[in-house]
């Protein structure tokens, strides 16, 4: 297949099958049957081996299966699906029959999903899983593998996800070509995007095509592009699998969604989208010469040295976004010894365009090496680890790195004759409210709204989430430190003035900005050092800050 190309296979080598419509319904209808969704599991297991499954631990749940499985009908063939799919082990091809009667094992060879194992059983070649998205799970860091999401959903839907199997279900080192499943970067990446209705969506590297599951919800069509042909069957099997769920006809997938192959945006080239997504192969990964496609990783390495791949998309990916158009990414950057964290970054971003980078967590090059040796199941050689660990440590050192960034990027192409108004580089390393997708769009909207509003003349409440705290020392006439708060969303918290926690305390909608600030003034002006004029555009441009974080609101 030459780069660009439309993807509409069914039949990839070693790849699930999608070309078999009536093994399809008879495997969904089985799965749906015996109850293996998200809730059916969890309730199988119980909490406590249902939270040890999700930080890859098999034991609980082989143990709470083990009774199960010699249960009732249904709580049998339940326990029987969970211990084949999820825990990896081989079952005998009567249990599985007995299991899914629909499409039995035969037609589980048929569709690629299974193999014959060396004792005579039935093992499967890929992780088959529920999906179903709550908004509540935890948010992901760098290692995209180190745990897989079972409580995701799309829009309330009940799924069921293929993609290969992973490290904790299978000896030795992950294959180059490996498709990744349900990581935690890409559950990150559905919990940040702000959804909106849209025409025309891109999933750049789609993977086993999570991202496209969500953008099916509220784009009337959505491109998927990857360089693998693999993922790309991956992702064509998890969609006609979950045809009914995601509002695809079987027999035209394709008026909703185009599978294209190809590298970056190569496949999209001229084309516009108002909503770009995408988990990129963003890993630095020490590069050797020599080296062909087919020794990286394809599902992390983008195969350009350093954190090029993450930069060449920030510069290009305005070029494929149609006015007012906006794209989401995770990303990682380096940062070199004695700069700033944002020094890279912000030499990605172009004038023409709105950025916001926020960074979630930021590592030693030992730190990240451990992380992505341990992904690919590389530390189980250790002669292997060793090496790679060492080239790791010599491609950071050759390029003076310290430390390396992760987090999320936000772009947008102004609207057709609007200019840039956000520009904005900061480091968020708590907790946050998820899904933060929402509480992004709105921030977005308020730097809108403060782009052609007066804010002299506006009226501002005080957000319901908002709470003041007080510190002072025993005795103390007044207070040392007075903080704002958020309870939701990026959850700040504002380090506020005498004069701002005045302000802020008479927003009560009555006053419009002004009339406070010239109240404040009459109150705290005087003296020869005063400047009305100096004092008016601080305290406006802290409010301006206030507004924009989402502390105070237009009444």
């Amino acid at each position: 297949m030459t780069p660009s190309t439309h993807f509409t296979a069914g039949n990839t080598p070693d790849a699930p099958r999608s070309d078999l419509p009536g093994l399809l319904e008879a495997l969904a209808a089985d799965l749906r049957g015996i109850g293996y969704t998200v809730d059916g599991v969890a309730g199988l297991l119980g909490d406590a081996a249902h939270s040890a499954l999700s930080r890859d631990q098999l034991v609980p749940a082989l143990i709470a299966t083990e009774s199960a499985r010699r249960g009732e009908r249904t709580t049998a063939a339940l326990a029987a699906v969970v211990r084949f799919w999820l825990l990896a082990e081989p079952q005998p091809a009567a249990t599985l029959d007995a299991a899914l009667p629909g499409i039995r094992t035969a037609g589980l060879l048929e569709l690629g999903l299974v193999e014959p194992s060396a004792d005579g059983l039935v093992q499967a070649k890929v992780d088959l899983r529920p999906y179903g998205w709550n908004g509540t799970a935890g948010e992901g860091t760098q290692g995209e593998g180190a745990q897989r999401e079972n409580t995701f959903s799309s829009g309330g839907a009940e799924l069921w996800v293929a993609s290969d199997l992973a490290a904790h279900q299978r000896p030795g080192v992950l294959r180059h070509d490996h498709v990744l499943g349900i990581g935690q970067a890409s559950a990150t990446l559905v919990q940040v995007t702000a959804r909106r209705h849209v025409a025309r969506a891109l999933d750049l590297g789609t993977g086993c095509g999570i991202q496209t599951f969500h953008l099916l919800h509220h784009a009337e069509h959505v491109t998927a592009t990857d360089i693998s042909d693999r993922s790309l069957a991956f992702t064509r099997f998890n969609l006609l699998l979950n045809a009914g769920e995601l509002h695809l006809d079987p027999s035209d997938p394709e008026a909703r969604v185009s599978l294209r192959r190809g590298s970056l945006l190569d496949p999209v080239a001229g084309e516009e989208f108002e909503l770009v997504v995408s988990n990129p192969p963003f890993v630095i990964t020490p590069r050797s010469l020599g080296e062909a496609a087919a020794d990286q990783f394809t599902y992390r390495d983008g195969g350009l040295p350093g954190d090029d791949i993450v930069a060449s998309l920030v510069r290009a990916l305005p070029s494929v976004l149609a006015p007012g158009g906006t794209a989401q990414l995770l990303g990682n950057w380096e940062i070199p010894a004695g700069a700033a964290w944002d020094e890279r970054p912000q030499g990605w971003a172009g004038p023409d365009a709105d950025a916001w980078f926020i960074q979630r967590e930021q590592v030693s090059p030992e730190q990240y090496a451990e992380t992505w040796l341990q992904d690919a199941s590389e530390a189980r050689d250790r002669l292997l680890y060793q090496y790679s660990y060492a080239a790791y440590l010599d491609d950071f050192a050759s390029r003076n790195v310290e430390a390396i960034g992760f987090g999320m990027i936000w772009l947008r192409r102004p609207a057709q004759g609007a200019t840039p108004v956000l520009r904005r580089f900061e480091e968020i390393t708590y907790p946050i409210e998820q899904p933060a997708g929402p509480h992004l769009g709105a921030a977005v909207e308020r730097a809108d709204w403060l782009a052609v509003h007066d804010l002299s003349a506006e009226h501002l409440l005080v957000a319901e989430d908002v709470t003041e705290e007080r510190h002072q020392r025993p005795g103390a006439e007044h207070p040392g430190v007075i903080l704002l708060r958020q309870g939701a969303g990026l959850r700040r918290t504002n380090l506020l003035s005498t004069e701002l926690a005045g302000f802020v305390s008479a927003c009560d909608g009555d006053l419009s900005v002004g009339q406070i600030t010239g109240a404040l003034e009459a109150l705290l002006g005087g003296g020869e050092d005063w400047d009305a004029g100096t004092f008016r555009a601080g305290l406006l441009h802290e409010v301006a800050n206030l507004v924009r974080d989402g502390f105070l609101l237009p009444a």
